[in-house]
């Protein structure tokens, strides 16, 4: 009896100072669409456009303690490029073939390091990262600074990211014979849920 009563002591002592560890843990979460969105926004000498992301995807590992973000390990994300979607049937045909859709499905991201997590607020982080941003068949390593916001087991991820499309060999979309001519900058503005 004495030596179960020493085991059990044991046993509640190892409990008391192993259980703070297991409050960090790294987190395998992936891209919840229906918590997500992300849209693209350009220009046009007639007016200014916009373009909904029907499907994406991704995962990502991260070290969360209690409600702070202590790393993110890995990232990846994919937006399948028929279905970024306008609403107008000329417009997003226009659309896939200046991506080259037939031949490059996705539109990806892959998180290369992260360079600085800072605390804004209370489960409120800034992040500075480089990643590499594939684009109709180009690659090409961009800074990226995001926010992320945790909530449990949960972590949102927003920001704005400016693209050259040219950069990746991308001619911007005409339509009308011509007429109608889109500029060569988006802006890819996100909110997506890892969870």
């Amino acid at each position: 009896m004495n030596t179960l009563k020493i085991n059990f002591k044991k046993w509640f002592l190892l409990l008391i100072i192993v259980a703070p560890i297991y409050n960090v843990f790294a987190q395998e979460s992936k891209v919840v669409l229906a918590e997500s969105k992300l849209k693209v926004l350009g220009t046009s000498n007639l007016h200014d456009w916009e373009i909904d992301a029907k499907a994406m995807s991704g995962k990502s590992t991260m070290t969360i303690d209690v409600g702070n973000l202590k790393a993110i390990k890995n990232l990846d994300f994919a937006v399948e490029v028929e279905q970024l979607k306008s609403g107008k049937n000329g417009m997003d045909n226009n659309t896939f073939k200046a991506l080259n859709s037939k031949t490059y499905k996705t539109i990806n991201y892959k998180l290369v390091s992260v360079a600085k997590i800072t605390e804004t607020s209370a489960g409120n982080f800034s992040v500075e990262t480089q990643g590499d941003l594939s684009i109709s068949g180009v690659t090409k390593r961009i800074n990226q600074t995001f926010t992320v916001k945790v909530i449990g087991k949960k972590a949102i991820f927003s920001g704005k990211t400016k693209i050259d499309m040219t950069v990746y060999g991308v001619k911007p979309p005409t339509a009308l014979m011509g007429t109608i001519k889109t500029g060569k900058d988006v802006t890819v503005d996100f909110k997506v849920t890892y969870n």
